[in-house]
């Protein structure tokens, strides 16, 4: 049922981000009176799920998932129409067309993604307003993993800044870190400022390890809400409701000190100290050898943390969502200078549909979904721009071309340009999508 929701609300998102984007070439198109034969959600190679024409253009469904696309009278694309080409132009084809007139064309797609983003936002920020942990409320400091302890980062350490200026949203500060290169991280530890110089090789690690700390929450208390069909705890004789108070007569005081003894004593018999109806139990057990009991807790009982509330009026939220916007765009080409590092080989964390299936939350939740689809409208944007022939950026770059030394590129040349430019791009796509398959074969 989660990976269902997964797959639908990424089907949801897709379409609504192809529609706009081409719906960004169609609008401008009709602007300058270019005739658009076709509109197209998915490709229809080879037959369409629904189709009707109105008009001079044929509106409809492909069944092939992997984008969409508008064919545009007069212009080389995807589905390479060499007869038309060789005929005469017409004045309401593409190739007729002044060259400022085919550079916004064809970044009509990009402006109205980059559009649809800040919209987004803008819309998230009116309904829900904004909720995070502020840096400086971690009570109980991080909780960090071994690439966080090659960093120099312990359990328990409080943030106080990153190269000595204050992050207030404790979720941006990994960010952070990665994107601008920080050099180091001052922490408390044990009531003294500590001034933590990074190793050269932490971006690298990060990328790889996904993260190295995170929120330190307490342990207890540790009620069961839920056990799982195969679960070693159940078969001890845990019932729902249950509170765990220790393991082995060892009382914990964080969540990361129960799971670090549980991965140490893995298909090891360990004893639960069980709270049940006031009466203190001792059950015997064999623990799993994944670390875990097979239990499930609801833990925002025992977070005990203060997050920060802003809600925004409709006004208030134009400037800041655009702002949220332009922020986010800029983090994501900061990342995208990440793929063509060969210091960080961040180019091995590439990932296709799985990966991007997997940024949506596993229930449905409007908030996220619409926050998911903004990020995504930005990456198709950032993407379609790249001066690749068969993107939208390497039509620009050949117009910008004409437009600077007066010569326009011959037909047979853009041709073949269309082709390479459709090997590089299924290469990508096998190259990101066989990383996904790599990754989950290794899990």
């Amino acid at each position: 049922m989660t990976v269902a929701i997964k797959i639908f609300q990424f089907l949801i998102s897709l379409s609504i981000l192809v529609i706009i984007h081409e719906l960004g070439h169609f609008a401008f198109a009709k602007i300058f009176k270019t005739r658009v034969e076709k509109f197209y959600l998915f490709f229809d190679a080879w037959f369409a799920l629904f189709k009707f024409k109105r008009g001079e253009t044929e509106y409809g469904v492909g069944w092939l998932p992997l984008g969409g696309y508008v064919k545009i009278a007069g212009m080389i694309d995807e589905s390479m129409d060499r007869e038309q080409m060789k005929q005469p132009p017409q004045p309401w084809e593409f190739r007729s067309k002044k060259a400022w007139q085919r550079l916004l064309i064809m970044t009509g797609g990009v402006i109205f993604n980059f559009l649809l983003a800040m919209l987004i936002y803008v819309g998230v920020l009116f309904a829900w307003g904004k909720t995070y942990l502020p840096t400086s409320n971690l009570k109980y400091g991080i909780v960090t993993d071994s690439t966080g302890l090659a960093m120099g980062l312990r359990n328990g350490d409080k943030i106080l800044s990153v190269d000595n200026l204050y992050i207030e949203n404790f979720s941006d500060v990994m960010k952070d870190i990665i994107l601008n290169k920080r050099s180091s991280i001052q922490v408390e530890r044990n009531g003294e400022k500590i001034d933590i110089a990074l190793p050269a090789d932490y971006v690298p690690n990060l990328l790889k390890g996904r993260g190295a700390f995170d929120v330190r929450i307490p342990f207890g208390p540790f009620l069961i809400t839920g056990l799982g069909k195969e679960s070693p705890a159940k078969a001890a004789g845990v019932l729902k409701g249950d509170e765990l108070t220790g393991i082995d007569s060892f009382k914990f005081t964080y969540f990361d000190e129960y799971q670090n003894y549980l991965a140490k004593n893995k298909n090891k018999t360990i004893i639960l100290n069980i709270l049940r109806n006031g009466e203190s139990l001792n059950l015997s057990m064999v623990a799993g050898s994944d670390g875990k009991l097979g239990v499930q807790t609801d833990r925002s009982k025992s977070l005990d943390l203060e997050f920060k509330s802003i809600k925004y009026g409709f006004f208030e939220s134009i400037p800041a969502g655009i702002a949220r916007g332009f922020k986010e765009i800029g983090d994501y080409l900061k990342q995208f200078r990440l793929i063509f590092s060969k210091e960080t080989k961040a180019y091995e964390s590439l990932g296709g549909f799985i990966t991007i299936g997997s940024i949506f939350p596993a229930t449905w939740d409007w908030q996220s979904f619409w926050d998911v689809t903004a990020f995504l409208s930005i990456i198709l944007a950032v993407m379609n721009i790249l001066p690749i022939p068969a993107l939208d950026g390497g039509h620009v770059m050949f117009v910008l071309y004409e437009m600077i030394t007066g010569r326009k590129p011959s037909d047979k040349f853009l041709e073949y340009a269309q082709i390479v430019g459709m090997i590089i791009l299924f290469s990508l796509l096998i190259y990101a999508n066989g990383n996904d398959i790599i990754r989950y074969i290794r899990k």
